[in-house]
């Protein structure tokens, strides 16, 4: 029985003709290669021949590897891995040197998984590294003095390196959802009285007819609770309450006119 081509156990195959169909030109002028979403689960060896594009998009895929071969790509500036199944990089990565965006969010990368020679990446000013399996964030990237942007959410990480903190152009770090002490603050106790944060005083002569008459029947009701109080001697107390209604009860006319 004659194997079928196209989607199956080794993903789709891209050729070398689809690969040239799927360039776009980015609205910087750069050309992108836009392989995203196509169930691609090995990288394909075609696109080789167009290894002087400046972008390539491989997100979105099956991806479990990235050969060495990447290194062919020299002219690379953007480079988009996010949303496969990655588990570590290779050393060759770190030829890049002309990339300055790299996302990697959203596989499975170990700390193990990279490579010391990320860091050689000198000119990269955005790497995203969440939603991995990162447990430690490796010093070295302190390294990369380009960098503006960090990402590292959703991670198993309890330490940011100071290395990585004090980065001289670092504006956006994205350390959340991530098991950091700083983040794991006490839940403050809720406070179940609800207390008025306000108090506005009208005159009656301000009110609309349907406020007038809801307020004549609020103070109707009121008076009523008052007939069945105890005596005058028995005064009721109020400790919970604070400034203004506090002052006032010194001074009702003088707090009125403040």
């Amino acid at each position: 029985m004659p194997k079928k081509k196209g989607k199956g156990p080794q993903g789709k195959r891209i050729t070398l003709k689809m690969a040239k169909n799927s360039i776009r030109v980015a609205f910087n002028g750069r050309r992108r290669l836009d392989l995203s979403k196509m169930g691609i689960a090995i990288f394909p060896k075609s696109i080789l021949e167009l290894a002087d594009v400046e972008e390539l998009d491989l997100s979105r895929n099956m991806l479990r590897k990235i050969p060495n071969i990447i290194e062919k790509f020299q002219n690379l500036m953007w480079l988009d891995l996010h949303s496969n199944q990655l588990d570590e990089l290779p050393a060759e990565i770190g030829t890049l040197q002309n990339l300055t965006y790299l996302n990697l969010c959203n596989n499975k990368l170990t700390t193990k998984g990279l490579p010391e020679e990320l860091t050689l990446l000198k000119n990269l000013r955005t790497l995203n590294l969440g939603l991995n399996c990162l447990e430690t964030v490796p010093t070295t990237l302190g390294n990369l003095r380009e960098l503006i942007e960090l990402g590292l959410f959703d991670n198993s990480l309890t330490l940011i390196p100071k290395s990585v903190k004090k980065l001289p152009k670092l504006e956006r770090l994205n350390v959340k959802r991530n098991p950091l002490p700083e983040f794991a603050k006490e839940e403050e106790p809720i406070d179940t009285v609800k207390r008025i944060e306000s108090l506005y005083l009208i005159e009656k002569k301000d009110l609309c007819s349907s406020c007038l008459e809801t307020c004549q029947g609020e103070r109707d009701e009121l008076h009523k609770l008052e007939d069945v109080t105890p005596g005058p001697s028995e005064k009721p107390s109020f400790p919970s309450l604070t400034t203004p209604n506090s002052t006032a009860m010194d001074n009702q006319e003088e707090w009125r006119i403040k």
